[in-house]
């Protein structure tokens, strides 16, 4: 069956409507942004975790114009925002159930009360992992059992970029569930325990700069370094792959 994607280096991006999503009995979504863009380039575990997704939503102004630039296919970006908005309408009419794993109990709370006023159909439930960069066995033993115990149709996972895409790679098989949706920050951003920048600089493609200034000692590095980081790596692969189209149109003259 012909994906709707847009292959962009070893990526598969995700690139029309999310209901177009693919109907398979269980798919793994995830995001892509410049930030992990650039650290899958360092880590090969994670850069398997995203190869290995179903689903790779194009998660930033950054990735969209790097497609653009490298493709010239103009594509729109999908937020796990917009991801999770469009799950939860979905589920709301079809009388789904969706679990929460990651964040802290207070957040997870607020987002079970949201729910239950905004979309009274969805059965929630939650699970807060314990606070640490590595989970043991154990952890992930249980993690698994409390998603299982309650079976949902969808599963929200919200334990930020590379940990959350590294541990759904490891464990999606184990994991009873129908769509595995990885959206780090978007638990915060419902339940309003963090700001999410205005709809006006969402709209022009400006959300880094409003994330930066929200939480300037905890984005710094993902947007002041590793954007020029990201811009080099473009131009260095769009580069490589001009060079190697000259090399072939070269050796098709000589032939």
């Amino acid at each position: 069956m012909k994906m709707p994607f847009s292959t962009y280096l070893d990526y598969n991006i995700f690139t029309k409507p999310l209901d177009d999503l693919p109907k398979l009995p269980k798919v793994v979504i995830s995001t892509i942004n410049q930030y992990s863009f650039c650290l899958a380039e360092k880590e090969p575990d994670f850069k398997n975790a995203l190869l290995g997704s179903d689903v790779l939503l194009p998660d930033g102004v950054g990735i969209v114009a790097a497609v653009r630039l490298q493709t010239g296919q103009k594509i729109n970006k999908i937020s796990g925002s917009n991801l999770h908005f469009y799950l939860l309408n979905k589920l709301n009419k079809e009388g789904g159930s969706c679990f929460y794993l990651g964040s802290s109990i207070n957040t997870l709370k607020k987002i079970k009360e949201k729910i239950a006023i905004e979309y009274p159909n969805i059965k929630v439930n939650y699970y807060s992992p314990p606070f640490k960069p590595v989970f043991s066995d154990d952890d992930s033993a249980r993690m698994i059992a409390e998603v299982n115990k309650y079976k949902p149709d969808v599963l929200f996972i919200g334990m930020t970029a590379p940990k959350q895409e590294k541990w759904v790679f490891k464990y999606k098989k184990q994991l009873d569930t129908k769509i595995i949706g990885s959206i780090g920050a978007v638990f915060d951003f419902y339940a309003e325990t963090m700001s999410r920048p205005s709809s006006f600089l969402i709209n022009f493609g400006f959300e880094w700069f409003g994330r930066l200034i929200n939480e300037p000692k905890r984005m710094w590095k993902r947007y002041l370094y590793y954007g020029p980081i990201f811009i080099y790596t473009l131009f260095k692969y769009k580069l490589r792959y001009m060079q190697s189209l000259s090399f072939i149109n070269h050796n098709k003259k000589c032939v």
